[in-house]
């Protein structure tokens, strides 16, 4: 008989931001499949197992938490922030749609979670708070040709961009590129939001607008968040500047 399938978020890595049902689902868990970090956040019982693993093993990692839901045991597939954005929910699914079977009669629940831009935007005010959207800036498992695209696209189209995996030690070059290449569509005043570890003790948030963003400012830890055309930033005395994306564009109805 199958058993359970859990696939969940720790949120951006703040306790409190793990919701009740990811919770939940590990108090219910026995085995544990993750990112070794990701897995360091949960408070493990003796009676529960942990398998970590290196974070480009996705597909690997999905295969071996589906053959144990497979026998029967209830199973949990940690991802930080929400396991749906560029997170583990897609891995299971792709090896659910290779694998035998027997892996399409697991009972599979995908829980959300927080995610990293999310919590980067309200720390610093609404930045996302018209139309928007995320970008990997990793090319691993896609050419940074189309990556090249989909951020001018995005960018001549008026979205707020917010870039995941902007920066790593094999990727050293790919976010000052990413500048470059929209300072081509976006004012130089465009504000870029910097942040790491967004509700973490070791929490960094930077503001810097486009025609002086520093990628040495971020590393696999950092969210960057580029503003939109619209997007404005509010100076406050005596208290960190807020940032956000007006609802309301010349034009529409209010």
């Amino acid at each position: 008989m199958s058993g359970k399938l859990f696939v969940i978020g720790t949120g951006p890595g703040k306790p409190e931001q793990m919701t009740p049902e990811a919770a939940a689902a590990v108090s219910l868990a026995t085995e544990f499949y993750g990112y070794g970090p990701y897995l360091d956040r949960l408070n493990l019982r003796s009676d529960q197992r942990r398998q970590a693993s290196d974070n480009r093993e996705e597909l690997d990692r999905a295969s071996a938490a589906l053959r144990a839901a497979a026998t029967g045991a209830t199973v949990c597939v940690v991802s930080g922030g929400d396991p749906g954005v560029f997170a583990m929910a897609a891995a299971v699914c792709e090896a659910i749609d290779s694998g035998p079977e027997e892996w399409r009669e697991v009972d599979l629940a995908v829980l959300p979670g927080i995610t990293a831009m999310l919590a980067v935007a309200a720390r610093i005010g609404a930045p996302l708070g018209h139309d928007f959207c995320a970008i990997s800036l990793s090319d691993n498992l896609k050419p940074w040709n189309i990556i090249e695209n989909r951020l001018s696209m995005a960018a001549r189209a008026g979205f707020v961009i917010a870039l995941y995996n902007p920066i790593s030690k094999a990727r050293p070059w790919q976010l000052g590129k990413a500048f470059e290449l929209l300072r081509s569509d976006l004012p130089a005043t465009t504000p870029i939001i910097f942040g790491r570890a967004a509700g973490r003790p070791d929490e960094c948030i930077t503001i810097q607008p486009l025609g002086k963003a520093d990628a040495a400012n971020a590393d696999m830890a950092t969210c960057v968040i580029i503003g939109s055309p619209e997007t404005r930033v509010i100076a406050r005395d005596g208290k960190p500047d807020l940032v956000y994306t007006p609802r309301f564009i010349a034009g529409g109805n209010r």
